[in-house]
């Protein structure tokens, strides 16, 4: 597939479905991450991603193609207190987060991740916060090294575990990341 551009976006109500089975399909598939079996209330939360738009702050963005094809999604958190993880995430204060960034098998390698990552970062810049909070897994290599490329740091104080799997945490401060 050759290289298109690609532009972001809030997701429309009738799109949450279709994000919803994208996003099983790819976290399902990572190697070493849990199985629908194994976490069902996690990939019920997947499948029902358009729920978590009801906080205040959330949004569920997607990097679409000029014909408006779904080509990755995240949910970004203008507000930690709704980010809904476990460990110490929720308690941060002037600081945004992302979860459940995914980019369908088909689209992967043109930098939708990097894009989305960086329209969550712009966000929480022009909201005036202070930071942004991830986290990310050993399953999740390829976007563990993006963000450690656009600045984000490991936060060891933000770590969980998510029933057997180690969640790992990190952290950008705003104005020192890298482009």
């Amino acid at each position: 597939m050759s290289k298109q551009a690609y532009r972001v976006r809030s997701a429309k109500s009738n799109e949450y479905a279709a994000i919803g089975k994208m996003l099983v399909r790819v976290y399902s598939q990572l190697e070493g991450f849990p199985k629908e079996t194994e976490q069902p209330a996690y990939y019920d939360m997947l499948y029902n991603i358009g729920d978590l738009t009801h906080t205040p702050g959330t949004e569920l963005l997607v990097a679409v193609t000029a014909t408006d094809n779904i080509a990755g999604a995240v949910v970004y958190f203008n507000d930690m207190q709704y980010y809904g993880s476990g460990g110490t995430a929720t308690e941060e204060k002037n600081a945004a987060g992302f979860r459940l960034l995914a980019v369908d098998p088909f689209f992967r390698g043109q930098g939708i991740g990097k894009l989305l990552t960086n329209e969550c970062i712009r966000k929480a810049t022009k909201s005036g916060l202070s930071q942004v909070i991830i986290h990310s897994t050993k399953a999740m290599q390829t976007a563990w090294k993006m963000y450690e490329k656009l600045g984000f740091k490991r936060s060891g104080d933000l770590d969980f575990m998510q029933g057997e799997l180690h969640v790992f945490g990190f952290r950008l401060l705003l104005g020192q990341q890298a482009s």
